[in-house]
């Protein structure tokens, strides 16, 4: 038995296999449990093994290539086609050995576990973030309840809160409202703790990434967004071009074009959604900057912000961060700005 190509559907336990020989017949249809999946591969003669990219397929990407196997993650999306008719294990499996083998077929990168640990953090600091809006959400309803109302923004809530603490703090509430307040203010302490360790872990690593550097010199980029780009992206080159990137995080129109005719929509929101929202998130801060900003850049969104809506220049703005980010992690340079025509006096505010 001789296999040339290894599909395998991953899972939780059990994991399916379909193996093919150099001809694509069949030689291979087996399930195995996970902790039998190494000792197997181990066996087997160094070949092409697929996956479809999930949350545990790094891992299992990395200890099948130190067995001196050639492994390709496949997007879900692209193995799809490849499915006959019923859903199902062997079904999947046999899909994956034949996307794996397709030659226009594209891969996703494996990433190495210090990437996979920097996205951990991102996703904790993502998950705490929220949890904090939602304290902060609740505090200030609650207090509107009691006819109390704040300011916007979250540093007016977290002044108030302090207050609760203080007996003489002058706010006329029920003690057993103020209890309950104070417990969602140890918590919003907390939060505040955590979410700050967080971000100095971020930043120790930016301070040793190269490529997280590079990117934090784009307008817009800041230190979560730089290390969030350069630990997703392992390795940029997969992407033929700077809009494929841009098409990989969504913010390109999406297409609807036949018999010669062009039909461009709305952002497809494609890929990666919390890339997708720190990118904007930036250029929204590019927008506000524009009066003045002196560059080709600055001028380039002045003159959008006259034509478009605000919310399309900032989603434009966003497209064109993400492919000046590819720009720089192929070639490996910093970001240089380009001065304008004009100075901050000529600039008028939009």
């Amino acid at each position: 038995m001789k296999i040339t190509t290894l599909g395998i559907d991953l899972a939780k336990s059990v994991f399916q296999l379909h193996g093919v020989d150099e001809g694509g017949a069949v030689v291979l249809q087996k399930k195995l449990r996970r902790n039998a999946l190494r000792d197997f591969l181990g066996r087997l003669e160094p070949c092409l093994i697929g996956m479809e990219a999930c949350p545990t397929s790094h891992f299992w990407a990395r200890e099948i290539a130190a067995l001196g196997h050639d492994v390709r993650l496949i997007p879900p999306a692209y193995v799809k086609p490849y499915v006959k008719r019923q859903k199902n294990d062997a079904a999947d499996a046999e899909a994956i050995c034949e996307a794996v083998t397709r030659p226009n077929m594209r891969f996703v990168p494996v990433k190495t576990e210090d990437q996979q640990a920097v996205l951990v953090l991102h996703r904790s600091r993502d998950l705490l973030m929220r949890q904090r809006t939602m304290i902060l959400n609740a505090t200030r309803a609650h207090l509107a309840e009691l006819g109390m109302i704040t300011a916007q923004g979250p540093r007016k809530v977290f002044d108030l809160v302090r207050r609760l603490s203080d007996s003489d703090d002058g706010l006329d509430l029920p003690a057993l409202a103020r209890s309950a307040l104070l417990s969602l203010a140890r918590q919003l302490e907390g939060l505040a703790e955590e979410i700050g360790k967080i971000e100095r872990q971020l930043m120790a690593w930016h301070r040793q990434s190269a490529a997280s550097q590079q990117l934090e010199t784009i307008p817009g980029v800041g230190i979560i967004t730089a290390t969030a780009l350069a630990a997703s992206v392992p390795d940029p080159s997969v992407f033929k071009s700077s809009r494929q990137f841009a098409a990989w995080l969504g913010l390109v129109p999406r297409q609807n074009s036949s018999g010669g005719k062009d039909r461009l929509g709305h952002v497809s929101k494609m890929g990666n959604g919390y890339l997708r929202r720190l990118l904007v998130v930036g250029a929204t801060s590019v927008t506000r900057r524009a009066g003045t900003n002196v560059t080709r850049t600055g001028a380039w969104v002045r003159s959008l912000l006259e034509r478009k809506p605000t919310r399309l220049v900032t989603v434009a703005i966003a497209n064109k961060t993400a492919r000046t980010a590819w720009a720089l992690l192929v070639k490996g340079e910093n970001y240089r700005a380009e001065q304008a025509n004009c100075t901050k006096e000529d600039v008028a505010v939009p």
